[in-house]
């Protein structure tokens, strides 16, 4: 589906350019914004792999361990069907913990074993494989809701565009987030409920 909305807006802009005579600016629009993809790719690689570096370091010196453990509470009040102790709640607190940093890249490898071992916690409990759990269900809704604390993608962008101030937005954007993720708790426990 998304590919061929790509494909009719790039069609239409085209035609649009050959119509209007815009045609050489259609052109170098679509060079300069290669090279601009590019060069943001770039960017956001390198911020990518530190943050990924470092989630290892968290992780190989125990302070993933520590933030996952007072997340405890709040996995066991989302999830109240996964056992504090197994794979799967060590992968939401982990996915929770990327999320909170704001490292949504971080926070993927860790959402998608999570699914995996809902997924297998439901084939054992008899439900079939193709259909989302409660648990399930929530943690896309969390996820999706995002709840951060230092959002870094979004200073990394207003960075590499020239922002005076990238980090101006911390504020809005915990308060946003915060207000999300309380909207998607209430909806996953009324859905829940049903």
């Amino acid at each position: 589906m998304l590919n061929t909305i790509w494909a009719l807006m790039i069609l239409i802009g085209v035609v649009v350019g050959i119509l209007t005579g815009n045609m050489e600016a259609v052109g170098n629009g679509a060079l300069e914004s290669a090279g601009s993809a590019v060069t943001l790719c770039i960017t956001m690689m390198g911020i990518l792999s530190m943050w990924t570096g470092l989630m290892q370091v968290a992780r190989a010196s125990g302070l993933l361990e520590k933030m996952a453990g007072w997340l405890s509470p709040v996995i066991g009040f989302l999830f109240p069907k996964i056992k504090k102790d197994s794979k799967a709640a060590e992968y939401i607190a982990t996915n929770m913990v990327a999320n909170v940093l704001g490292l949504g890249w971080a926070a993927t490898p860790a959402g998608i074993k999570a699914m995996e071992e809902l997924a297998a916690l439901e084939e054992e409990r008899g439900m079939p494989g193709y259909e989302a759990s409660d648990e399930m269900c929530t943690l896309l809704v969390i996820n999706m809701s995002s709840l951060q604390l230092i959002p870094i993608n979004m200073i990394a962008y207003r960075s590499q565009y020239g922002s005076t101030s990238p980090a101006a937005i911390v504020a809005p954007v915990i308060l946003a987030t915060v207000i999300s993720t309380i909207v998607a708790v209430v909806f996953c426990k009324l859905k829940a409920r049903k």
